[in-house]
């Protein structure tokens, strides 16, 4: 019940505590997740609203769980070094799935200026995404498989029971050119309720911004025997490839890799404190105010300058993170 209180309260968005018995019932059944039997005068849990908020949803579908396993070597062998059978809500089996990976991945500490960080070795971010794609898109009617988390030195593997739902391809998914589309919507959207996770077919595209800004290798999209994988590589023994999560530093590396040459001179003058104008830019780089005009567009929505004035008197600064 308090999987059912937090999940409606977050789509609602009030305080989970605001809600009532009576609430919750309207809430599960306006959600798809609860049925009325006039016959009967019962209400019953719809097959969604099992997986996401029965106490042990493997107990009437056992595909319901996530199979576990760290590895001591890049191979998987039979004696994993931690294993667990993850059982439970769905969305709680997410939480438990960061925390297996959490405990059997590394956390080496940064100072940044007069603190000490404590980082993680992969953007947990990035992975609550690909296990909620898991559970959202997988194919439920293969009752005989589950997901499958593995954790090798590395890097990170989540398997999901079936292909990409039609006409999503895996050459879509790797471009990033796709449309939203769900073979589970129940679950989709009450997970990104839950989770605050969007629905718009972009979670692939974070994923990648995930990874990257935190200094590693574009996560790799792939399919084997029936599963669709999702492989996040890891530092490997170049531990000091992992960079300081983005609340910490002034810009994403995200940001950054969509920014030409110029443009970047032009951040690094804001960065110093420079207010900037069009003019200026055009006699720095002999381009057209056309150009600069792009460049500053750019940065502005990219959230790394903000525009001040108009007119003949407008001039950029950098964007502060307290504005």
């Amino acid at each position: 019940m308090n999987v059912a209180r937090t999940l409606l309260a977050s789509a609602q968005k009030c305080s989970p505590g605001e809600l009532s018995e009576e609430d919750l019932l309207a809430g599960a059944i306006l959600r798809g997740l609860a049925w009325y039997d006039s016959s009967s005068g019962e209400h019953y849990a719809t097959a969604a609203g099992i997986v996401l908020l029965a106490k042990d949803p493997s107990a009437v579908f056992p595909q319901c769980r996530i199979l576990a396993d760290a590895y001591r070597s890049a191979v998987p062998d039979g004696d994993p070094r931690d294993h667990e059978d993850i059982r439970g809500p769905m969305p709680v089996v997410i939480e438990r799935a960061i925390g297996f990976i959490d405990r059997n991945t590394r956390h080496p500490m940064r100072v940044v200026g007069l603190n000490r960080i404590r980082l993680d070795e992969y953007p947990v971010d990035g992975l609550r995404e690909a296990l909620v794609n898991a559970v959202a898109h997988r194919q439920y009617e293969d009752a005989g498989r589950k997901i499958i988390l593995e954790v090798f030195p590395d890097r990170v593997v989540i398997s999901s029971p079936g292909l990409p739902p039609r006409p999503i391809t895996l050459a879509s998914l790797r471009r990033g050119r796709y449309r939203p589309c769900s073979r589970n919507p129940v679950l989709a959207q009450c997970l990104s309720y839950f989770h605050r996770i969007e629905e718009r077919g972009s979670g692939f595209r974070r994923m990648r911004d995930h990874m990257l800004n935190h200094g590693l290798d574009l996560p790799l999209l792939s399919t084997d025997m029936g599963y669709f994988q999702v492989t996040f590589p890891g530092p490997g023994e170049d531990i000091d490839l992992l960079r300081v999560p983005d609340r910490h530093v002034r810009f994403s590396p995200a940001a950054e890799a969509q920014l030409n040459e110029r443009q970047r001179k032009m951040l690094q003058w804001l960065a110093e404190g420079q207010e900037l104008t069009s003019r200026q830019c055009e006699a720095a780089f002999g381009v057209s105010r056309p150009i600069t005009a792009g460049d500053f567009g750019l940065l502005v929505d990219l959230g790394l300058a903000e525009k001040l004035g108009g007119g003949r008197s407008t001039r950029y600064r950098l964007k502060s993170r307290n504005r």
